[in-house]
């Protein structure tokens, strides 16, 4: 994902402050606007046996195999069980801080890359609600593992939400599956940006254990994986557009607003001063003088005659024996005298 992890020359570093209620907004919107597309049941459901049909017919049906392992295997299935209903809670923020303190280049577009990708996410579970394989009825051969195994841990019929709270979540958005999407973000930051051989190991195993755990717990299809992937992909390409639009945000709202308020529009440079002052003094030339002027013949102290200049009258009309009377009087310095 090249234009997602390329660094965008913006010449500010981020501010904790300002990224913090950042993300904490775009998240609270996900989340409420996931509340707010629920679809149809019927029409969920319809999708979902259309994706299981569709995957049958060209053989990439592993949903049904993994589910009959996780749910004999205890030892198995209950791991997955808290993979599922808690990693993309943990890692996810756990990599988005790591790139804000050690690879703060490239943190705006690892950061922007994460929004349009869930955002565009939230875009496929209003065209499209999916019943889960959970979900199905059980004569299509599914067992739903976080019911089996939820005495294990704090979720309950509602997939990863905590006991008693599936009324908070929709459980019909399926399609994409951000479950794997986030991952695939996380393993590519890990791989690209860490230099510890286990971390980028982790980085590829990552994205690959979560596609296995999602299938294997009958939360999503295998394509529901698949479009994860794609809407990271549609994201990352996503990011420098993004960015140089909020790039011209904050230049017109530099120059529209002044004082306090041209600051919210306004980067950081490298020691951490605001831009808006930088772009001020460059807009505007030094005066060295501070509103001191010279008077005609006056000369700056220490000034040099060149040989080039004539005897007698100086530049400003001053005779020259100005200077011997100068230099004869009270105020000038005894070396003159």
């Amino acid at each position: 994902m090249p234009h997602a992890t390329a660094p965008p020359a913006t010449g500010h570093r981020p501010r904790w402050w300002t990224e913090l209620p950042l993300i904490a907004v775009v998240y609270a919107l996900y989340s409420v606007g996931r509340l707010l597309v629920r679809g149809d049941v019927s029409t969920a459901v319809d999708h979902g046996l259309a994706i299981l049909r569709l995957e049958q017919a060209l053989h990439l049906n592993a949903e049904h195999p993994l589910n009959r392992l996780f749910t004999s295997t205890p030892s198995l299935g209950i791991p997955a069980d808290f993979a599922y209903a808690s990693l993309h809670y943990l890692v996810t923020p756990a990599v988005l801080i790591w790139m804000f303190r050690r690879r703060s280049a490239a943190y705006r577009a690892a950061r922007v890359w994460l929004m349009n990708s869930t955002l565009l996410g939230l875009v496929g579970f209003t065209l499209m609600p999916t019943c889960p394989p959970r979900l199905l009825d059980a004569s299509h051969g599914f067992v739903d593992t976080m019911a089996q195994y939820s005495a294990y841990g704090w979720w309950g019929e509602g997939a990863s939400a905590p006991r008693g709270l599936s009324g908070m979540t929709n459980q019909y958005a399926a399609m994409p599956s951000l479950h794997v999407g986030w991952s695939i973000w996380c393993g590519i930051l890990l791989w690209r940006h860490s230099r510890h051989p286990l971390i980028r190991a982790a980085g590829i195993a990552y994205p690959l254990l979560t596609t296995v755990i999602v299938m294997g717990t009958a939360n999503h299809y295998f394509l529901d994986a698949v479009a994860g992937a794609a809407v990271m992909g549609v994201g990352a390409l996503l990011v420098r557009p993004v960015v140089r639009i909020a790039d011209r945000v904050k230049a017109w709202g530099a120059a529209r607003f002044t004082g306090p308020a041209a600051v919210l529009f306004a980067g950081r440079g490298e020691d951490g001063r605001s831009t808006v002052a930088g772009s001020v003094s460059a807009a505007t030339p030094p005066n060295v003088s501070t509103g001191c002027k010279t008077s005609p013949g006056e000369r700056i102290p220490g000034q040099r005659t060149t040989s080039a200049d004539p005897p007698g009258p100086a530049v400003g009309g001053t005779a020259a024996g100005d200077d011997a009377d100068a230099a004869a009087s009270d105020d000038a310095p005894a070396a003159a005298r």
